[in-house]
């Protein structure tokens, strides 16, 4: 009897190209790079975007700003204006004020000079004005004299002071040659038809508190002599005093 041979066993084994792993090894790659891509182009069209809306934005703040810094420049300046423009109104209101002042005692003095009703006299001290100095007990003085005796009649000659007053306890009489030293002796000139102002300068010594200021004139002739006395409290405050200019028609 002929042996016979078993039939031979057959196993299916699958059969995975080289190639085809290598197609989807591929396809995955690029399905990974692109969704990189995508992702890093998003991303960065995120940013540009950014970008532009922030440059705008910061473009707009920064005209705002200087726009608000001109207002403010230009605020500041008009107050500048406006503050410069009240100063000199209020110095011009105080200067007119002055000058009403001035023109309102001229007139009453005019007044009092001319009125044909008042009795004439001769030569006559009108009133002293005194006012403190720049350096201590030196006081600036403005005495008027009048004359309404003789008209156009000049009246000329010297015009002194003294002050009374307390100094160490005791009563104390300071003559001119004491209060201006430096100045002449017989007094200062006058020389005028109706009136005029005379304008000096004393100094009293230290300790010394005064009372009472003396003025005496001397035109001698017919003009005579004045002699007038006010106390030093009045003379400081009396603020009616103006500077005018001496009449020599």
């Amino acid at each position: 009897m002929a042996n016979v041979l078993p039939p031979p066993i057959l196993v299916v084994r699958p059969q995975h190209s080289a190639r085809g792993r290598r197609f989807v090894v591929l396809i995955l790659l690029a399905w990974m790079l692109s969704l990189a891509l995508a992702f890093g182009l998003g991303h960065m069209a995120r940013q540009w975007v950014d970008g532009l809306v922030d440059h705008a934005a910061l473009a707009s703040a920064k005209k705002d700003r200087d726009a608000q810094l001109q207002r403010i420049a230009v605020l500041e300046r008009a107050e500048q204006v406006a503050r410069a423009a009240n100063g000199d109104l209020q110095q011009s209101l105080r200067d007119r004020q002055e000058e009403i002042a001035g023109l309102r005692a001229d007139l009453a003095f005019y007044s009092r000079l001319t009125d044909g009703a008042s009795k004439l006299e001769g030569l006559n001290v009108h009133g002293i004005h005194l006012q403190a100095g720049a350096a201590p007990r030196v006081y600036n003085f403005t005495i008027t004299l009048t004359q309404t005796l003789k008209s156009g009649q000049v009246a000329s000659g010297y015009v002194r002071l003294s002050v009374s007053g307390v100094q160490a306890g005791k009563l104390t009489t300071l003559a001119w040659s004491e209060l201006a030293p430096n100045q002449d002796v017989s007094g200062l000139v006058f020389s005028f038809k109706y009136f005029q102002q005379i304008a000096g300068t004393l100094m009293v010594p230290e300790g010394f508190a005064p009372n009472r200021i003396r003025v005496e004139a001397d035109a001698g002739g017919d003009m005579g002599r004045a002699d007038q006395e006010f106390a030093w409290t009045d003379a400081i405050a009396d603020q009616a005093a103006q500077e005018v200019s001496d009449v020599q028609h």
